[in-house]
């Protein structure tokens, strides 16, 4: 009997594993994953409920207009469907949540598609869709425990839609590596980030990488605190808490803006930290306490 879920994404992500994933496992469901070109047999989708992460890639989008499915439903963890929420994000990547998400809502409200969000801010939004709010899953296996390395790592893995964050992170860093001179900062990013924190000593900028590599990377043992800085925009606001799966993957600690985002998983000297994003001074002085002090780091 073939498959009654097809989730169809971009490759290997973060969304589906976060997201989609654990839920229809909850839910005892069987699927299959589809990459945006690749296609099940035309028969298998009568019955079937399709499952688009995010996109809406064309070659889909051709076939269910000439073998309706059941049932369609659009995941997204982001504000996909507000042209105004994509303001200051890199042009690529405004031309691509265009091209794949936002000018197909008139389709999607056509055959009928369910939304499935990951944040109550996004299903309060566009409640006139009824949308299901899915909550994130753990897709890291466990940190295993490590020696105390001499060289203490500080990080914050943010991808190009992240580009203000990493501006404000700037200061912190900055105040960090000038007190302390065991301490190192690691940032994911291209030439331009290398550039930003081109004046600092103890700075390593890691090439972005594909999730699956990511997954795998996030484990290497070493790193003390994970920085998770959110502005307050209007698409940030309609991110979710994942940061906090990676954090705790790597075996680290977390600072984290004090947001609803953060709110929703993280208890303020429980299993992080919960900051104000108005003073990069009040991030460095938390960071550099966490440093100085081991046993409240295993507290956390």
């Amino acid at each position: 009997m073939p498959p009654s879920v097809f989730v169809v994404h971009q490759g290997a992500n973060p969304s589906t594993d976060f997201f989609v994933a654990p839920f229809l496992s909850s839910q005892s469901l069987k699927w299959r994953r589809f990459s945006f070109e690749e296609t099940p047999n035309p028969g298998e989708l009568s019955g079937s409920t399709v499952v688009f992460v995010r996109y809406i890639p064309p070659v889909w989008k051709a076939l269910l207009k000439r073998y309706p499915a059941a049932r369609v439903v659009l995941f997204m963890d982001d504000d996909l469907f507000d042209w105004r929420a994509f303001r200051g994000m890199p042009w690529h990547y405004q031309r691509k949540l265009y091209r794949l998400a936002w000018r197909h809502q008139r389709w999607l409200k056509e055959v009928g598609a369910e939304l499935w969000v990951s944040s109550p801010w996004l299903a309060q939004k566009y409640a006139d869709w009824n949308p299901l709010v899915l909550e994130p899953g753990n897709p890291h296996a466990l940190a295993a425990p490590v020696d105390e390395p001499a060289m203490k790592t500080i990080f914050y893995h943010g991808s190009a839609s992240h580009r203000g964050e990493l501006q404000w992170l700037v200061p912190v860093v900055e105040q960090v590596l000038a007190a302390r001179s065991d301490v190192c900062f690691e940032v994911i990013g291209d030439r331009k980030v290398r550039d930003r924190f081109a004046h600092l000593h103890g700075v390593q900028v890691v090439h972005p990488m594909s999730w699956p590599t990511y997954k795998t990377f996030i484990q290497r043992p070493g790193r003390t605190i994970g920085l998770a800085p959110l502005l307050d925009t209007v698409f940030n606001a309609a991110r979710a808490p994942t940061k906090f799966y990676d954090i705790t993957a790597a075996g680290a600690v977390g600072i984290y803006a004090d947001s609803p985002v953060y709110r929703r998983l993280v208890e303020h000297g429980r299993n992080g930290l919960l900051l104000p994003m108005d003073s990069s001074q009040v991030w460095a002085e938390a960071a550099l306490d966490l440093l100085d002090d081991r046993e409240k780091r295993k507290n956390y």
